[in-house]
């Protein structure tokens, strides 16, 4: 009598260890696009030319949006400031513009760095 128990409980466990390892991953909240390594380097002056930097978040923006994905907190306001360092005031605002728009509650730090930069006269 044992063994058709112990049979009954091998068979559950192998089909629950089938099932767990059919589960598909969630799928990310956001698309990434190495803009985390790249904040990294940027805070650590470790960072490549801001040229460098804009043509690969520009990229990721591009990758981001052919999947259909979201851009993570952040990601347009870091643009726009490598846009404002090198002089590109107007890509500045619309990056920003675009993180406001994407994430409201960064409305009051995007304000900040719109009147530092009318402040500073650039």
């Amino acid at each position: 009598m044992k063994t058709p128990s112990a049979i009954r409980t091998g068979a559950a466990l192998a089909l629950a260890g089938l099932l767990v390892g059919c589960v598909a991953a969630p799928k990310p909240l956001y698309s990434w696009n190495g803009y985390q390594t790249q904040v990294y380097s940027y805070l650590k002056n470790d960072a490549p030319a801001a040229e460098e930097q804009i043509l690969e978040l520009e990229k990721g923006v591009q990758q981001t949006a052919s999947k259909g994905a979201q851009l993570p907190p952040g990601y347009q306001a870091h643009l726009g400031l490598l846009y404002l360092n090198t002089g590109r005031t107007d890509q500045a605002l619309a990056a920003w513009a675009q993180e406001k728009k994407q994430f409201p509650e960064s409305a009051q730090y995007i304000d900040y760095l719109v009147n530092n930069m009318k402040k500073n006269g650039t």
